[in-house]
Formats: structure tokens, C-alpha cells, sequence
């Protein structure tokens, strides 16, 4: 690290903004008080208002944050939380040079502290607070302790744990079960599979944005150089990764700490960014820097009150009336009024208990004072929970099922805010031991989806679940015509022909957009390597599609099979249910079942076993296909299990192998369009790497025509391919054509109407060309294409229809208009129209035994009655 000196002197000579003129203070002032949106230039100038311009400023933002509080239906009403604070470890892998919170192994041995909090130290705080009715939590923590200290490292593995995540979570249940407090949890930067490990145990979590100003990072002796987890890029995409997950999120600014004033506003401006197309953080804290002893920024000046006053309006007027703001009580010296007056409407946890770890000079107000500066303001002070009211009455998908009874039991059904006299005490959380749900919903979806509960084409929350469609539309635009690309395509075929191994990216992408005779020429190629890789069998598996539940909160823009539990067309399928259609199956010449289904929130994550081992029990020489890479990220995390612990024991309990779907695009570009809440792209590769190395082989699938591009569908291709290089595990590669019918990504105006029949027969050959010679099953979609369609695909490089799948949900509620299975005649047939001869096959590719072919051909591979959801 740098002199101490030095770093104070480098980060005092911060650049310094030209005082606005009188002008563009006057007309920023207009704009604010006229409640015109503000840019950044015109926020920047806003920071720096004092005297009477601060007056002006602050008039007109508690204004909209009085607008807000009406709207929401707490006029005059400020918050804050009754709070512990629970320092769980001080360790961390950052160097921030204004902390006094971290320390180091060596000092804590010599006070005889252990690397972490125990349990049973955590519990004792939490249950003096609970006795004085606290309902909070708050647990804070440096990053990722284990990654720079190895004592930290030795201590989760003799207490049991992989990583401080797992500790966070099995403190957190313990906290609820034994003492009733609602955790917050601080753990620093977070993964998208770390949010789905803590979202079941906590209500709300929350990480300080602190700044988007890259040079305060990247540069030597500036405050976060050499702090690895405080990259703007890194800490933005952990709050978007929280708004993806559906967690409640505070977040925020320090102020004060070298950054200039157009920098801070454009820090604001990107919190609301994330505000506005996610909905989910829940509160804006702005935090003045306060400079401590013992630390290389000692001798910075501490932030300004004017300057704190002003950051308050100007986030005010950038949130707007709906976002909630707070300001720690404990460092403003008793200035409660100016920041009420600003536009704050919190005061954040306050703790009878615990001292503010961060500040430990700065005690917290009493309670009493604080009630008595807000009323001063004319405002009533009032209790909240750690997660704020507006969440607590949205429900699900924002709390977990297992924390309703915990939040319900502590929250005013009626505000959402706290019942100030609620008992405090612990109640159960772990998963109840009757296991899986029982069955419910629609007795005719088999046959029909409902037109009587619903009176258009979309759901009555269209404008909400999915996150902000215009913000959304902004990030599409790109996608929305696809790009024509001028290429040597003569030459890219040439070498296409004679070793698609050395086709470069630019080749590909030029074969990618042919057209014409170009694109004949390519789909000929393809048959051709078809034809010497798999000969001229057309292959097909007698299969059943069981999709066992559509209760689904996950947000897939695409998707119009998801519902509410409230829904018309929800449901879900017993475990009985599940064994009779895999019977049934398995009596017309069925080898496999295909089973996935929503992520239903009342489904614990051990279901997923239970489902594959009622499979095996009814019908033992069933292979059970099922499970996709978001289901084995949902069933691992609700069990906290790892990845490759929760396949194991899938494996154990009858699971054969896995579909690759949640794939769509493996390009995180196009996916936080597609999806707001799916598992990101190097999770779904971790999970499918993971089975490969356990013996559970997967498909691959990749989903195309929406608001991608051909360069994603290369993209997707060469990950596909090296990750077959690698491990050997994928089956086949499944063309997916978006279906856009109903899907809501499409009715919102933002998803092309599905690929052409040039996308398709383009997208098919590369595949063949470009998974050559590794993955040597190339199949198409009957479901999506129609019979037409699919012998189209025969001919341009495939050699796989799929399978019969007698009973198909999701296509079909997309809007598909091909039925939801083809009996073997039909498949037969497709076959017929392509001039090849078609074969039966196992999930794996080989061959069906002949009881089985005896068994399909007896049936045709079709069922004769589909069994209801209901009995």
C-alpha cells in the first residue's frame, strides 16, 4: 500500500468542478421545482446549491418525497427499524482506505476474538434485542475473508463450512428459528447463486454502491485501489443481480470521499438505472464520509452537512416520489431537521442494543429524541421491518414462502410496516417434513388453457412482474433487426466444405447470414457431414414430456407458461400423479420421461428427488431425463447443498440425465432481456459441467429469433462446443426457435416474431458445421417447426425429430400451433419427407431394446387418454 500521507494529499488534490454559473443554477432550480426530469449536468450543478439555492432545492424535493408518502398511504410518517448490529466476521479481502470495521487475524487473536462471531455469540445479541423488541438483524461483514486470510479460511472448515455465504445462511436460520429477528444481511459482493443461497433465510439484504467513479479504484492512493470488490462494475451488477432474484435491496452513497460532483450524480443516476428496471431496491441510504484516526484517509475533511443536505435533495428529485431515503441519524450531529427537510423518510436501524460497528464513534440517537426531532419536523415516527412495507404487501415473488410466517407475524397486514408491540419470538423455518406439495389446479389443461379468467392477452400484472419494459426496450433495441453483415461467404463455404474445424469467426459469421444459393450451399454441406457422421437414419425416442408444476415466479420474459399459484391455468402434480403418467408412458413403448416444471416456491428442494425416485419406484427401467440447469441451481440452493452435492444426490435418488434447456442465448446481453430472474450464463455452464464430471450427461439447447443476434448464436455455438471438447457429456444439440405468439417479451414490442425460415435453416446447419466433430446429433423441433418445417431441418444438417412426447405444455401455451405430440407414424412420416428412413433410439443414442419397439409399435407410441391434472 502507499504512504498513508501520500494517499491523504492524492486524494485531497481530487479534481475540482467550475462553480455553476448563476444561470445554470437558476434554470436548474426551475427544472426541479417545475418537476421536470434533471440530466446529470444539471444534477451536478444541483449538488453544489447552498444558501438560499440549498432552501430552493430542498423545498421542491420534500415536496415529491410528501407526494410519495401520500401515495404509498403514510402521509408524515417517518421510518426506521429497531435494529441489532452484528459485526459476524471483521475480516475481509479489501484494503478501503477510510474502514476502521476491518481488522486482521493478528489483532483479533490478541483481544480473543475468533475469526467469526460463533452462533452462540450472534444468538446472545439477538435475543437482547429481541426482548426489547428489536426485529432486526442487521449483519455486516467484510468480503470474502477466506479468499485473502487463511485463518479465516481454517475457521469455516472446522465449523463445517464451504465459504462464509454458508455461514451467513445457517446463522441467519438459527436467528429466526431461536429468536424471531428478520435478518439483513451486508455480506459484501454477491454471485447471482449466492442471492438464491441467502434469499430463502433473509427478507431484505443490501451492499453500499458508494460510487461509480472507476478512478477512485483503479488509481494508486485513491480510497478503493486495491479492493477487489469495489469495482463499480462489479458492485452495479450485484444490485442487478438482486433485482433479477426479486430480493428487497438497500443500497447507496458515500459521499465525500474524492469524488466530484458530476461523478456523484452520475452515481445516482445509475442507482436509478437499476431502480427503474428491476423495482427492486428498496431503499437509497446517502452517507457522509466521516474521517477516522488510524487510517490513510485521517486527514480528508469530512463531508459537509450542506454538501449531505444537497445530495439528499438531488437523489430525491432522482428517485422521485416512490424511492425511499435515508441518512444515518448517528452523523449528522443532531441536524434531524435539515435532513427531513431535504426528503429523507428514514432514519435506517437504530439499536438499543449494539453500537454502530462502522461508526463506533458515533453512538445512535434515543428513540425518544428521534420521535420527538421528526414530530418538531410535523412528522410521526414509525416502525418498519428491515424489509420495507411496500414489499412485505407485494408478497411473493419479493419473500421467500418460508419467510412469510416470520415477516407476517411481525408486519401490520394493512401498511406492511411493523407492529410496534409484536412479540418477537423465534418460529420454524427448516423445510416441513411432509415434503412435497400437494396437487392443485386446472383439471383440463391437457385439453384447453382458459379463456375465462383471462380477458386479454396477458396478465394483469404484464406492466410489473417483468421489471420496467421501457427500460427494458432501450436495452433491446440493438437485437430488434437483425444485422447484415457483407462476408467472403464463397471462401467460408470452401473451408466449411473441406474442415469446418478451421472456419474463424468472421467465415462463420459471414455463413451465418447467407441467403440464396449461398444458403443452399451451406445446408448441403451440412447434409453431407450429416450424412458421414450419422448416416441416414432419422432417430426419434418414444417419449413423455411431464411438466410437473407451471407455479413459477422467475420472471422469463419469453415464457408464457409460468403462472401464479392464483392463476386460472396454475398447477401442480402429485407425486402420484407424476408415477401414473411415467406408468402410462411406459405401457404405450416409452424409454423416457422428460420431466421439468416451474419454480414453484412452495416446492422444497429435496422435491426434485422425491419426483425422480416416485418415477423409478412405479417404472423402473424408465430413464428419468429431467431437471434443468435452473431447477438444479433452485433445488441445490433451497437445500443448501452445492451444485455437484444436490446431482449426487439427484443421481442417488433415480436421475438418469439432464435436459441443457435455460440455455436460451449463452450470452448475458441477450439474457437479462429475455429473463429477469434465470440463472446467468457461467452458472448454467457450472451446472452442466458439474453433471458431465458426475456422469450425468445433458442435451444442449440454444433458443433463437428474439432480440439476439448471429454473432450470439456464434457466440453460443463455440461455448457449446468447447465445453463438448472438455467433457464429453452433451447427447445431442436441440434447435429451439422462439416462439412469440404469447410470450411477453413479444406483446411488449420488444421481441422480433420468432427467427425466419432462412434463420432456421441457417441456424441448423452451423450447428452442424461448427459442433463438427464433437457433438454428432444435431435435432429439430417438430413441436416448433411443423412437419414442413422439421423435414426443411432434415435436409439442411439435422438427423433427430426428437420425441413423440404425447403430452407437451409449454410450447403450446407460447402459442405453438403443432399439437402437443406425434405418435411414431407421424414421426415416421416426417422422416418419409426428407427421403430417410427413420430408427427409434434411447435418450443416450442407442439402441431400444426390441419389448420396447414392440411396445411403441403396438400403441404407435400414443396414449390413449391423457390423464387429467385433478383426479
Amino acid at each position: 500500500m502507499s504512504d498513508p500521507d501520500a494517499v491523504s494529499q492524492t486524494q485531497a488534490d481530487r479534481p475540482q468542478a467550475e462553480r455553476p454559473t448563476a444561470n445554470a443554477m437558476r434554470r436548474a432550480l426551475k427544472r426541479a421545482r417545475d418537476g421536470v426530469a434533471l440530466d446529470v449536468t444539471e444534477a451536478a450543478v444541483l449538488l453544489q446549491a447552498r444558501g438560499d439555492d440549498l432552501a430552493d432545492l430542498t423545498t421542491s424535493a420534500a415536496r415529491v418525497r410528501d407526494a410519495g408518502l401520500a401515495a404509498a398511504g403514510r402521509p408524515g410518517v417517518i421510518t426506521y427499524s429497531k435494529s441489532v448490529f452484528i459485526p459476524l466476521t471483521r475480516l475481509c479481502r479489501d484494503k478501503c482506505h477510510y474502514c476502521t470495521f476491518v481488522t486482521v487475524p493478528g489483532k483479533l487473536r490478541r483481544e480473543g476474538h475468533g475469526m467469526f462471531m460463533s452462533q452462540d455469540e450472534v444468538l446472545d445479541i439477538a435475543r437482547k434485542g429481541a426482548e426489547l423488541g428489536c426485529k432486526e438483524a442487521l449483519i455486516t461483514l467484510g468480503d470474502k475473508p477466506e479468499d485473502r486470510w487463511p485463518e479465516a479460511r481454517e475457521w469455516l472448515d472446522a465449523h463445517g463450512y464451504d465459504d462464509t455465504i454458508a455461514y451467513v445462511r445457517a446463522i441467519s436460520i438459527r436467528i429466526l428459528e431461536e429468536t424471531g429477528l428478520l435478518p439483513h444481511l451486508n455480506p459484501g459482493v454477491m454471485s447471482w447463486t449466492d442471492f438464491q443461497r441467502l434469499k430463502p433465510v433473509a427478507p431484505s439484504m443490501g451492499m453500499m454502491l458508494e460510487t461509480t467513479a472507476e478512478r477512485l479504484w483503479s488509481e494508486p492512493g485513491m480510497p478503493h485501489y486495491g479492493s477487489p470488490d469495489k469495482e463499480p462494475a462489479v458492485r452495479l451488477r450485484v444490485l442487478e443481480d438482486a433485482g433479477r432474484s426479486s430480493v428487497p435491496f438497500t443500497s447507496g452513497l458515500l459521499i465525500g470521499i474524492g469524488e466530484t460532483y458530476e461523478e456523484r450524480a452520475e452515481s445516482l443516476f445509475a442507482l436509478r438505472r437499476v431502480a427503474r428496471s428491476y423495482h427492486a431496491i428498496q431503499e437509497l441510504i446517502i452517507q457522509n464520509f466521516r474521517a477516522k484516526p488510524d487510517t490513510a484517509m485521517r486527514g480528508m475533511p469530512d463531508a459537509e452537512l450542506d454538501d449531505l443536505v444537497a445530495t439528499v435533495a438531488v437523489a430525491r428529485h432522482i428517485m422521485g416520489p416512490s424511492g425511499n431515503l435515508q441518512a444515518p441519524p448517528n452523523l449528522v450531529d443532531g441536524e434531524y431537521t435539515r435532513l427531513i427537510g431535504a426528503g429523507i423518510d428514514d432514519w435506517g436501524g437504530v439499536s438499543p442494543v449494539t453500537i454502530d460497528h462502522v461508526n463506533p464513534e458515533k453512538p445512535w440517537p434515543q428513540l425518544a429524541e428521534l420521535a420527538e426531532q421528526s414530530g418538531a419536523a410535523g412528522f410521526t415516527l414509525q416502525e418498519r421491518l428491515c424489509v420495507y412495507p411496500e414489499f412485505v404487501t407485494r408478497g411473493e415473488p419479493w419473500l421467500d414462502p418460508r419467510l412469510l410466517p416470520h415477516v407476517r407475524a411481525l408486519a401490520d397486514p394493512g401498511t406492511g410496516l411493523a407492529i410496534a408491540d409484536a412479540p418477537v419470538v423465534g418460529r420454524p423455518w427448516q423445510e416441513p417434513d411432509e415434503g412435497y406439495v400437494a396437487a392443485s389446479g386446472r383439471t383440463d389443461l391437457h385439453r384447453t388453457i382458459d379463456t375465462e379468467g383471462r380477458t386479454s392477452d396477458r396478465r394483469d400484472d404484464f406492466d410489473v412482474v417483468y421489471g420496467d419494459w421501457e427500460a427494458l426496450r432501450e436495452q433491446a433495441v440493438p437485437g430488434m433487426v437483425p444485422s447484415r453483415i457483407d462476408g467472403d461467404v464463397r471462401e467460408a463455404l470452401a473451408v466449411a466444405a473441406d474442415d469446418p474445424t478451421r472456419l474463424t469467426d468472421e467465415q462463420a459469421l459471414a455463413l451465418l447470414h447467407a441467403d440464396g444459393p449461398a444458403l443452399d450451399a451451406l445446408c448441403g454441406i451440412a447434409d453431407d457431414i450429416r450424412k458421414t457422421v450419422s448416416g441416414d437414419d432419422v432417430t426419434y425416442i418414444v417419449t413423455r414430456n411431464i411438466n410437473f408444476t407451471n407455479v413459477c415466479y422467475t420472471g422469463c420474459r419469453f415464457c408464457a407458461f409460468a403462472q401464479r399459484r392464483t392463476d386460472a391455468d396454475a398447477y401442480t402434480l402429485s407425486l402420484d400423479q407424476v408415477a401414473d403418467r411415467a406408468q402410462q408412458a411406459w405401457d404405450v413403448g416409452a424409454v423416457e420421461v422428460c420431466m421439468q416444471g416451474g419454480i414453484h416456491p412452495d416446492l422444497p428442494g429435496t422435491a426434485y428427488f422425491d419426483i425422480a425416485k416416485a418415477v423409478k419406484e412405479r417404472v423402473p427401467g424408465m430413464h428419468v431425463h429431467a431437471f434443468s440447469p435452473m431447477e438444479v441451481v433452485n433445488g441445490a440452493s433451497r437445500t443448501g447443498l452445492s451444485i455437484r452435492e444436490w446431482l449426487t444426490a439427484a443421481k442417488e435418488a433415480g436421475l438418469d440425465s439432464i435436459p441443457g434447456t435455460a440455455a436460451e442465448i449463452l450470452d448475458d446481453e441477450v439474457r437479462w432481456i429475455l429473463t429477469k430472474g434465470k440463472l446467468p450464463t457461467a452458472t448454467w455452464i457450472e451446472v452442466i459441467r458439474t453433471a458431465h464430471e458426475l456422469g450425468i450427461r445433458s442435451s444442449s439447447t440454444m433458443m433463437y429469433g428474439h432480440v439476439d443476434q448471429p454473432r450470439h448464436w456464434l457466440g453460443h455455438l463455440r461455448t457449446l462446443a468447447g465445453i463438448q471438447q472438455e467433457t464429453g457429456g452433451f447427447t445431442e444439440f436441440v434447435t429451439l426457435p422462439f416462439i412469440h405468439t404469447n410470450a411477453p417479451v413479444y406483446l411488449a414490442g420488444i421481441a422480433r416474431p420468432g427467427p425466419t425460415t432462412r434463420d432456421n435453416r441457417a441456424v441448423t446447419a452451423m450447428a452442424r458445421i461448427l459442433l463438427h466433430p464433437y457433438i454428432p446429433n444435431i435435432q429439430t423441433s417438430w413441436v416448433k417447426l411443423g412437419t414442413e418445417g422439421a423435414a426443411e431441418m432434415l435436409r439442411s444438417g439435422a438427423n433427430d425429430l426428437g420425441g413423440t412426447l404425447m403430452e407437451e405444455t409449454i410450447s403450446r401455451m407460447a402459442g405453438s400451433s403443432y399439437g402437443s405430440y406425434k405418435s411414431v407414424k407421424d414421426l415416421v412420416a416426417v422422416a418419409d419427407a426428407a427421403g430417410r428412413p427413420a430408427k427409434p433410439r434411447t435418450t443416450l443414442y442407442g439402441a431400444v431394446p426390441e419389448e420396447r419397439v414392440r411396445a411403441a409399435a403396438a400403441s404407435d407410441g400414443h396414449l390413449p387418454e391423457l390423464l387429467p391434472v385433478l383426479d
